[in-house]
């Protein structure tokens, strides 16, 4: 993902953000409610057809059609960007979910056609056939992002809400938002706040994306009991590590208060590196959350292995 790229990473504060008081507002609505049942942590990535893991997360001489099924051994999660451009048959979706163990989760990206092309309008034929494919996941269906485009700003809240309130309460949604506007800009500050607000209302999510170049979009509200994360590296840059440390130290407090449900997905700028990130972030999410998710196993140590960081 090239959203938010620079060119100097040494200029940029990576420091994370307080969280913000509808994160605050969230936990003491939710009370004890939320430190119900085991934590539900995942870490995965944007793709598993990626030949260049040949040798490193997947064994040399591996065939493709066997790169999902190794891929749900290693990590359990992606975001399924494929479906943004390209909606799926059915006995396909419902063959990669028989890929996959019984914790493994897909969380689909609504189509560009919903998001793009048509903004959200006149789109109930193209939304009811995405959730009614959806389905076809089963079990293992995570939550489903809705990416709107730099250019949906508050001037569209109303169009918005509509949309959002029309979306079943028992499908589980996240929206990524990327207009600078609804990130502490004065105008139109009454529907945005009114638009974040109807987003904890509908108990939609809000996608948190840690990118270098783009730092408003880390606003840091949890409008929904579960916490979608985009992580975009700088291909093992020093301060990914750093920044993964930041994040499990964060996930810790949100657990601590009540938090059951995370996805973290690790996005970088070349996808060769993203498996050392993979295996990163699970050891330090174990050792500072408490969780027991098994590290993906690199073949030949991978690169970050050899960084004098480390």
């Amino acid at each position: 993902m090239d959203f938010g790229k620079v060119k100097n990473v040494e200029e940029v504060n990576f420091a994370l953000p307080p969280d913000d008081p509808l994160t605050n507002e969230l936990f003491e609505l939710l009370g004890a409610e939320m430190g119900k049942g085991a934590v539900q942590l995942h870490v995965g990535g944007t793709q598993w057809r990626n030949k260049d893991w040949v040798g490193k997360l997947y064994p040399k001489g591996m065939k493709e059609a066997d790169f999902l099924t190794h891929y749900g051994k290693q990590v359990n999660t992606i975001e399924l960007n494929a479906l943004f451009y390209n909606l799926q048959p059915k006995h396909v979706i419902e063959r990669w979910a028989s890929s996959v163990g019984e914790g493994f989760r897909f969380c689909p990206k609504f189509s560009n056609t919903i998001s793009h092309i048509r903004q959200l309008r006149n789109v109930e034929q193209e939304t009811d056939l995405f959730l009614d494919h959806m389905l076809s996941f089963g079990v293992h269906l995570g939550p489903s992002f809705l990416q709107l485009s730099e250019a949906f700003g508050p001037n569209r809240a109303q169009v918005l809400q509509d949309y959002a309130r029309q979306l079943p309460r028992d499908f589980k949604v996240c929206i990524e938002l990327r207009q600078e506007d609804w990130f502490g800009g004065a105008k139109g500050s009454a529907v945005v706040k009114d638009t974040w607000r109807s987003f904890r209302e509908l108990g939609i999510g809000a996608v948190l994306t840690d990118t270098s170049g783009r730092r408003d979009c880390l606003h840091m509200k949890l409008t929904a009991p579960v916490a979608f994360i985009r992580f975009v590296a700088n291909n093992l840059h020093p301060t990914d590590f750093l920044r993964i440390d930041a994040w499990a130290d964060r996930i810790k407090t949100w657990i601590d208060k009540g938090l059951r449900e995370i996805y973290f997905f690790v996005h970088s700028h070349n996808e060769l590196y993203a498996p050392e990130l993979f295996q990163y972030a699970v050891e330090q999410f174990n050792k500072r959350c408490g969780t027991d998710l098994k590290p993906p196993r690199l073949l030949n140590g991978g690169e970050a292995s050899k960084l004098t960081l480390f």
